[in-house]
């Protein structure tokens, strides 16, 4: 009986792969674990930007991440996916995809096409909720929403077009193997204008805003980098030696990031600080992201280590500054994408990724194509993200109130609260002000 029943299901094994013919059942493994890490990436970010804000806004700093898992997923799958890898124009993909038309179990590559929409739809979910980042503390949640659906459509989809899906980047021999361009210069940029349309949180330069959980960001940048190896070594759509190459470079370069970011702290306070490594982790990850499938280990280590210095340097600068972005957005992701993005241009080796050599290697062409690629993609990112706030500004208030920054967004966005003591939380009625639920024995209410 065990043998008949054997039997059967290898015959359907059979007949699946004869419906999907070009599909490799390694390839298909790899990215199906690939995407679950990639997906696994947008709630570790959630931990680790909520350790960092006040504990009145751990809940709405989270649920930023997490919405974006509903908002821009469903975006991406109803559109973003079409007008990203459709066939259209060098500017811009048609709407052939568009409701996952023609999306089906057929080969993309290696892969079934379907894996490659899903592989591809964690990308663009965790692009929007890194940009979160710089908006917690102060954005309305609602606009939030809003606002995060038509980036991924609008700003994030063209740009992944550009490089990935046919577009002038791509054509134009842009290397950018994970993502350095399409998503952390991207999110990083858009951050920074977010940042600068918000305006200051209300207690900004005026007292100390600090984490209320470290340990959360830990554990979010330890998931974070588990998560990375699917996001970059997932990016060879192949298990072959493209993603061995990728994986590598994925553990090795955050690990110099971190060696050069702990001498920098220890030269200049003689202290290594919790949220500093984890930042370090951070910045190395995204600076070998663009260059993970295209330079050997030993490049990687050296790309990691010179990552740590413009990022680090900049985050001590930026504190001094009217610039609120909040969690460092720009300074974690987007100089060091922008930095990633040019070393590739510098460290690349045909002789690792059988496409092309960059400037140590006779090619300085590159290095100028990759300065093309990363200030188009600051152009487009800034001026969409600008158009887009001005947008969703006209249709509802972007920013909470000063009453509801200071009772926090927690409470006032979502109605709930992180943390509380029992007696003494805070209960919100609709159309009342805010008042304490039970006052508690021998206190003030």
């Amino acid at each position: 009986m065990r043998k008949k029943t054997l039997q059967g299901i290898a015959a359907l094994g059979l007949s699946g792969l004869a419906l999907a013919e070009g599909v490799d059942g390694a390839a298909t493994a790899w990215i199906l674990v690939s995407t679950a890490l990639v997906f696994l990436m947008t709630p570790a970010l959630a931990f680790f930007y909520g350790g960092l804000v006040r504990a009145k806004n751990v809940l709405n700093t989270m649920m930023m991440s997490f919405a974006a898992l509903g908002f821009v997923g469903v975006g991406w799958a109803l559109l973003g996916y079409s007008l990203a890898f459709a066939e259209g124009s060098p500017w811009l993909g048609g709407l052939g995809h568009a409701l996952l038309k023609g999306v089906g179990l057929e080969a993309k590559g290696e892969i079934p096409h379907l894996l490659f929409m899903a592989f591809q739809g964690t990308f663009a979910i965790l692009t929007a909720a890194l940009l979160t980042g710089a908006l917690v503390e102060r954005m309305r949640f609602p606009a939030l929403l809003l606002f995060l659906t038509l980036w991924g459509l609008l700003v994030y989809a063209p740009i992944a077009h550009w490089v990935w899906g046919g577009g002038f980047l791509g054509a134009l021999g842009a290397l950018d193997f994970a993502g350095g361009t399409v998503v952390h210069i991207n999110a990083g940029v858009a951050a920074l204008v977010g940042a600068l349309v918000l305006g200051t949180r209300k207690d900004y330069g005026r007292q100390a805003i600090l984490p209320h959980n470290v340990p959360f960001t830990l554990l979010g940048a330890a998931l974070l980098w588990f998560g990375w190896f699917g996001f970059n070594g997932g990016s060879a759509l192949a298990s072959g030696e493209g993603a061995a190459l990728a994986f590598a470079n994925t553990l090795l370069a955050p690990m110099a990031t971190v060696v050069a970011w702990a001498v920098l702290d220890l030269l200049r306070t003689g202290k290594v600080t919790a949220v500093g490594l984890a930042t370090a982790i951070i910045v190395g990850l995204v600076a070998i992201t663009p260059a993970a499938g295209f330079v050997s280990p030993l490049s990687s280590l050296v790309l990691g280590a010179v990552a740590a210095f413009p990022s680090y340097f900049f985050l001590l600068y930026r504190p001094r500054t009217r610039l609120d972005d909040s969690l460092d957005v720009f300074g974690g992701h987007g100089l060091a994408g922008i930095t990633g993005a040019l070393l590739t241009g510098v460290f690349a080796e045909k002789a690792w990724n059988g496409v092309a050599d960059g400037l140590l290697f006779g090619n300085p062409t590159q290095l100028w194509v990759q300065a093309v690629a990363v200030l188009a993609a600051i152009l487009y990112s800034a001026l969409g993200t600008f158009l887009l706030l001005r947008l969703v500004a006209l249709l509802t208030p972007l920013r909470a109130s000063p009453k509801e920054e200071g009772l926090g967004l927690d409470v006032t966005q979502h109605g709930e609260e992180a943390y509380t003591s029992g007696e003494g939380a805070i209960l919100v009625l609709s159309g009342s002000p805010s008042v304490p639920a039970l006052k508690p024995k021998g206190g003030e209410a």
